[in-house]
């Protein structure tokens, strides 16, 4: 909502302008009145809307028309006023003064009106009759007030509706020709009543409209209330109430009710709860709330933006098979602007045989974005309505900022839960596959379908859970596109990097060598060596020390072999390994030399995942 609402009057001379303004200030009618008022604010602290309000006098004989046209550029609501007495001053309305104010505004962002006839003391009839038609004629004009400044009748009245026709314009929301709301209001309460459908029923039940209700006016409704509320869309049409709760019709058409009623602070008061502005977008502020991120540090969900997560997946997956088809992905993301998921995704995070994300590889992707770019994931937590649902200050309270890298390596022990891995290899070493087959892929999905994939279908991103000492933690892992010459700071920032060469082809570890060489040799981030494709003949590699000889001299573990050319489940163990050695780089020289560290590591890895996947199914049965 603005933070201030100003007004000014206009309208031909002797009309009362001024003394309307004076008339407010002191609560009486003034003995004498001046050319013009001085500029006044009301604090907001008096003002029924709680806004500071300043109000501006015209005079034309005072002012030229460059200071007319400047204070009309500034006003937020113009008050029209004429003398009900004056048939002149009516006719001036339409015949100079809405010309005038609309040739000095923009079309796109014309200023709502008012039409104020004053002096209604001085006559026993009212103008109405006279000033509907020009209502009905300008849009722009929204609604006229009869008043005296003398008899100080409807003088607050008068700058109450100017201030409400700022804070709560009729404009955006509804056409007053067609008797309907306008399609953005429609798209915005659509999006509202669907954050709100909590079960995703198509329904809002007595639960989703009292939470409804307590979210946007701080009280709920008594039972009584909420079925006098039902009855009266009931009244009106045939399906806005569906076993015993209310349908979209019927929850649009309440607000359309609201509004033709006068009661526009109603609507606005749920579209501004739900993020919006007076155009019906969302605010930068709602989608992007301030978020501080130091140096080294990462982004990511904390347990209660899971749950969330998990609730918006529940709601989601109708047959209950703990995978999300298309349609239900569609139906996800119905209150997105756009689709943020595209088909790569597929190819990123963890799938049923069918192809469809699973809801292990939904919270992954979640995981992703939040690492990777934690502006997006705000965006769409906001979307989703996250801080509505769990009733925080903004989405900035779903996010985990995790301590300085350089900290853990003091400490020698890390609270973070996701770890960045880099795949570097020449092209055709198998960096593809080594991220497919973390996914569960064998080569039948992994290799021999990868060179078919499209272009957009593809990703060089590959995310999914592993277990160290027991706990679930995720590993990222990034295929870095071959590039010797440039490496960028992302393509070095990374917990552990994994150095894939293919073992059938000579001149493939050579670019582990010299990669390794010029960027790792240094560092302190852990490092392993993998000897891709171990199910064909290894051959000797055109380099002047093998990979083995390599490893040796460097201290780094001997190559890890591996394959994605098996028919069963793939192996896991290589990337609890690289998570391990992403979680401890401390011990990446020492203790990760020896077998049984590994086993330590791993033990339970399997038992883990098939349990956490039991409870959830379990959970689901409890629902």
């Amino acid at each position: 909502m603005r933070k201030d609402v100003r007004i000014l009057l206009v309208g031909e001379p002797k009309v009362g302008k001024t003394s309307l303004i004076m008339s407010l200030v002191s609560e009486e009618f003034p003995d004498e009145v001046p050319l013009r008022a001085e500029e006044i604010t009301i604090p907001a602290d008096v003002t029924p809307e709680r806004v500071p309000t300043h109000i501006v006098d015209y005079s034309e004989a005072e002012q030229s028309d460059e200071q007319l046209y400047q204070e009309i550029s500034k006003a937020n609501v113009i008050c029209i006023v004429y003398s009900v007495n004056n048939k002149k001053s009516i006719e001036k309305v339409t015949s100079h003064w809405i010309p005038l104010i609309n040739d000095r505004t923009d079309k796109d962002s014309r200023v709502p009106l008012i039409l104020v006839g004053n002096k209604s003391d001085l006559v026993e009839h009212s103008s109405m009759e006279t000033i509907l038609p020009i209502m009905n004629q300008y849009q722009d004009i929204e609604t006229c007030v009869e008043c005296s400044a003398k008899n100080l009748k409807n003088i607050s009245e008068l700058f109450y509706y100017a201030q409400k026709a700022v804070l709560h314009p009729t404009g955006p929301l509804y056409c007053p020709e067609e008797k309907e709301l306008k399609p953005s209001c429609i798209k915005a309460l659509t999006r509202i009543f669907k954050v709100s459908d909590l079960d995703n029923d198509g329904i809002l039940n007595d639960n989703e409209l009292n939470f409804f209700q307590r979210t946007c006016f701080n009280t709920p409704l008594a039972p009584q209330a909420l079925e006098d509320v039902k009855n009266v869309v009931r009244r009106n049409m045939t399906d806005g109430v569906k076993d015993n709760g209310l349908t979209l019709k019927g929850f649009l058409f309440l607000h359309t009710l609201f509004i033709q009623r006068g009661r526009h602070e109603t609507t606005w008061t749920v579209l501004r709860r739900f993020g919006y502005d007076d155009d019906l977008e969302l605010t930068q502020e709602y989608l992007f709330p301030m978020i501080k991120i130091p140096p080294d540090c990462t982004t990511e969900l904390n347990h209660n933006a899971y749950l969330f997560l998990q609730s918006v997946f529940d709601k989601h997956d109708k047959d209950r098979d703990c995978a999300l088809s298309p349609e239900e992905v569609r139906d996800l993301f119905k209150v997105f602007p756009y689709m943020p998921w595209g088909p790569d995704v597929n190819n990123t995070v963890c799938t049923n045989e069918q192809g469809w994300i699973t809801y292990q590889g939904y919270l992954s992707q979640w995981t992703l974005t939040t690492y990777l770019d934690v502006q997006r994931s705000l965006e769409y937590l906001g979307y989703l309505g996250y801080s509505i649902i769990y009733e925080q200050e903004s989405q900035a309270a779903a996010i985990t900022v995790t301590r300085n890298k350089r900290i853990d390596l003091q400490k020698k022990q890390t609270q973070r839960s996701v770890f960045r891995c880099n795949v570097l290899g020449a092209r055709g070493s198998g960096k593809s596959g080594f991220l497919q087959t973390f996914l569960g892929k064998n080569l039948q999905v992994s290799g021999i379908q990868q060179r078919r994939i499209r272009e957009d279908h593809k990703s060089l991103y590959a995310i999914s859970t592993t277990y160290v000492y027991g706990q679930e933690k995720y590993l990222l892992l990034h295929e870095v596109m071959p590039d010797f010459d440039f490496l960028s700071e992302a393509d070095l920032a990374c917990d552990v990097v994994c150095l894939v060469y293919d073992i059938n082809n000579p001149r493939s570890f050579e670019y582990c060598a010299k990669v390794y060489k010029q960027y790792f040799i240094d560092s302190k981030t852990p490092c392993v060596v993998i000897a891709a494709k171990s199910d064909l003949h290894e051959v000797r590699q055109h380099y002047s020390l093998s990979p083995h000889e390599f490893c040796r001299k460097h201290k780094l573990h001997p190559p890890q072999p591996f394959t994605c050319n098996i028919a069963n489940a793939p192996n896991k163990d290589i990337y609890t390994r690289l998570t391990t050695m992403a979680m401890y780089p401390h011990m990446a020289q020492a203790d990760l030399k020896n077998s049984t560290f590994w086993l330590r590591a791993s033990v339970g890895a399997t038992v883990f995942a098939v349990l956490g996947f039991a409870m959830y199914r379990a959970l689901l049965k409890q629902r």
